[in-house]
């Protein structure tokens, strides 16, 4: 494929980009499992004699020399990561070590069938792509930078190596709002919370039952927290502590959630309850859910909470059926209940903006125990590691275990841009309005990017993506269509602002 006349299944425009998008959503890509991908824009950037250097993290450098009349102008680097958020719903039979993401269109949107769809940053790839194979637009030269396991550790973005960089100017294509220019993010850490698990013989502890809470809108665990929905794990924590205060049960498994930066639409647990009390825990999931439609009636109002029994019990590798000790269950519940979760802190000096917040993002049941792996950030690393030191304690008062995951760096506001200046203008021009210029919650690698280079000058700018990390996801094509056009116009002006 190249150009505009990129093969697409689905999109009938002429924006080259929404066909490369198309192709790259052919191949599964989450994180950590990116060398599909990877391998397949180093072939389509070698494939048209661009210099490509594919680094032991999988990370691409591609260079695309300047257009004539550019060479004097300093390069440009243009930024986004490979992977993606595997989020599906309930019932959806998709793998996404192996399944390609089945698009939909939607009017002007582009969704996806019961999954994530990946524009996040899919979107960020087919830009770098459409750019690559541009015959007719103007601009400086390009040092294309895509990165990997950026929505779990940030580690692609962590292990490349500056020294492959000589642009010191950075458009980065990860944002999901058009006419809204990010200049500055929240750094951030992952945190695991451990609870030890003893186990003990299922027998006379009642019959198989199922405790699921569903239901919930979910979301971006920096864009999004500041709207407070409902965490799936902590309202199963409630659930559960309201059941211990009415019956006796006992746990054989719990779960829920799939990414640390994906706020939980989904929990649930494996429980065993005396066979005459099965309807009154029936009864008690109802009352729960109408305590949680009342209570999150704006955010989500189709929360869910349901206990049925279940013949299939959870049964060893001895062929016995077995459940948590009561201490394991009392501390289990005691950590969904305590273990923090939501914005923590607000930003003081600008209206809206959480400053520090956590995301208790997975629960699952491992070897180890029942690990608890969440997401916390802030624009403030000393608050961000207070926060840390907080939940430190907690699992030490409750005897888990604890294990803080490596730092990630914010991304300061620069006083002087040259590029935000550039991007600004042209809009205002294009678009005949003011651009909003903000910080955001969420981590953007151009902290990274910023830490190691200090000189650096970026930005991070996208068209309009919603209902990230959830099998809502869908991008707005005519603002990819826009988006398109509006970068390469930065682009050209790139030239005459570094004269």
């Amino acid at each position: 494929m190249s150009g505009a006349n990129a093969e697409s299944r689905l999109y009938r425009g002429d924006c080259p980009v929404i066909p490369y998008f198309e192709a790259l959503s052919a191949i599964p890509r989450s994180s950590g499992h990116e060398r599909a991908a990877s391998d397949y824009v180093a072939a389509f950037a070698r494939a048209r004699g661009y210099e490509t250097i594919q680094d032991a993290s999988l990370n691409l450098v591609i260079r695309k020399p300047a257009s004539q009349g550019y060479e004097q102008a300093p390069p440009v680097i243009v930024q986004g990561h490979l992977d993606m958020v595997g989020e599906k719903n309930e019932g959806v039979a998709h793998d996404f070590l192996r399944d390609s993401i089945r698009l939909r269109l939607d009017d002007d949107f582009m969704t996806a069938e019961g999954t994530t769809l990946g524009g996040d940053n899919g979107l960020g790839v087919a830009f770098a792509m459409a750019l690559l194979d541009a015959r007719d637009a103007e601009h400086p030269a390009l040092e294309i930078v895509l990165t990997t396991e950026e929505e779990t550790s940030m580690k692609g973005a962590r292990k490349l190596d500056p020294g492959l960089l000589q642009g010191r100017t950075m458009i980065n294509l990860d944002s999901d709002r058009e006419g809204i220019l990010y200049v500055s993010s929240a750094g951030g850490a992952r945190a695991y919370h451990t609870v030890p698990v003893a186990w003990t013989d299922a027998a006379g502890a009642g019959r198989p039952g199922r405790l699921r809470v569903f239901g919930l809108v979910g979301g971006h665990s920096g864009d999004d927290i500041v709207h407070e929905r409902a965490n799936a794990c902590e309202l199963l924590g409630r659930v559960l502590d309201g059941l211990r205060k009415r019956l006796p049960y006992a746990i054989a498994d719990v779960g829920g959630g799939l990414a640390s930066n994906a706020i939980p639409r989904e929990a649930e647990a494996s429980l065993y309850v005396p066979e005459a009390r099965l309807a009154e825990a029936a009864e008690e999931a109802r009352e729960w859910e109408a305590k949680f439609r009342a209570e999150y009636a704006v955010s989500d109002p189709g929360v869910s909470v349901s206990f049925e029994a279940d013949d299939a019990a959870k049964i060893d590798e001895d062929g016995a059926a077995r459940v948590f000790s009561e201490a394991s269950k009392s501390t289990l519940v005691d950590s969904l209940l305590l273990v923090p979760n939501g914005v923590l802190r607000m930003d003081k000096a600008i209206p809206g903006l959480p400053r520090t917040s956590t995301n208790v993002g997975i629960v699952k049941l491992t070897e180890e125990g029942v690990r608890f792996e969440s997401l916390m950030r802030s624009s403030l690393r000393s608050e961000l590691e207070a926060a840390m030191s907080r939940m430190e304690a907690l699992a030490r008062v409750l005897g888990c275990g604890f294990e803080a995951g490596d730092y990630y760096p914010g991304w300061p506001y620069r006083m002087t841009s040259r590029l935000r200046e550039v991007f600004v203008d042209v809009y205002r021009r294009e678009y005949g309005k003011p651009m909003e210029v903000k910080a955001v919650h969420a981590g953007i690698e151009c902290g990274i990017f910023a830490d190691k280079m200090p000189d650096l000058d970026a930005v991070s700018y996208g068209p309009d993506l919603y209902d990230i990390h959830t099998p809502d996801e869908r991008f707005r094509i005519s603002s990819v269509e826009r988006t398109w056009l509006y970068l390469l116009q930065v682009l050209r002006a790139l030239n005459v602002s570094s004269a």
